[in-house]
């Protein structure tokens, strides 16, 4: 039985949004329905975690250590693309007795220009342009966002095509759902939503 949630990154003109469903359980079981998987690391990066909730909390501790050596040493913020480099080589190191996650990488660069990654559990790094899926719903939400997703969207257009694809791509996947939280990255602001779902 699998793990792993759902969780959605996508693109847009100088904007990323970032998705997770909130269902938190152990395989067919449900024990929580609002565990948020995406995680911030300062205002212009976000990490979603999808996969065993203890490794989870065990990772972003220790992203958010590293972040905070990296920005007493260099006296600034870890650029998304650098972050990803830094998640990639913490997870090799365990690739013996891998961590059960599965990260996605969404934020802006310094110019604005927006940066996606995922990867599996062992830190192979795999970066796209339009959007980033992971958990037991990617198969699901890839065809969504396929379809749905269009270059240059301004942040509201692109929370509504974020959620709309979450909200279609988990309803059709048992194991993922009970609502969602999508947060949309701008240059000035974070946005961040709670979404209704199935409560059944």
């Amino acid at each position: 039985m699998s793990i792993f949630d759902a969780i959605i990154a996508m693109a847009g003109k100088e904007c990323v949004a970032i998705a997770s469903d909130l269902r938190f359980g152990v395989q067919l079981q449900t024990l929580a329905t609002d565990y948020k998987k995406v995680y911030k690391i300062h205002d212009q990066l976000f990490l979603g975690l999808s996969g065993l909730a203890s490794d989870s909390e065990t990772l972003i501790q220790r992203f958010n250590f590293k972040h905070r050596l990296y920005k007493l040493r260099e006296e600034r913020n870890i650029r998304p693309s650098s972050f990803a480099q830094l998640v990639s080589a913490t997870l090799y190191e365990k690739r013996f007795g891998p961590y059960f996650c599965q990260p996605v990488i969404a934020g802006l660069e310094p110019d604005g220009t927006p940066y996606l990654c995922g990867m599996d559990s062992i830190g192979a790094i795999e970066t796209a342009k339009d959007f980033m899926v992971a958990g037991t719903a990617s198969d699901a939400l890839l065809g969504i966002c396929e379809s749905l997703w269009r270059p240059d969207m301004g942040p509201e257009e692109l929370f509504e095509v974020t959620a709309e694809a979450m909200l279609s791509g988990q309803g059709r996947d048992c194991l993922a759902g009970w609502g969602a939280v999508v947060y949309v990255i701008t240059k000035d602001e974070i946005i961040g939503r709670q979404l209704k779902e199935r409560t059944v």
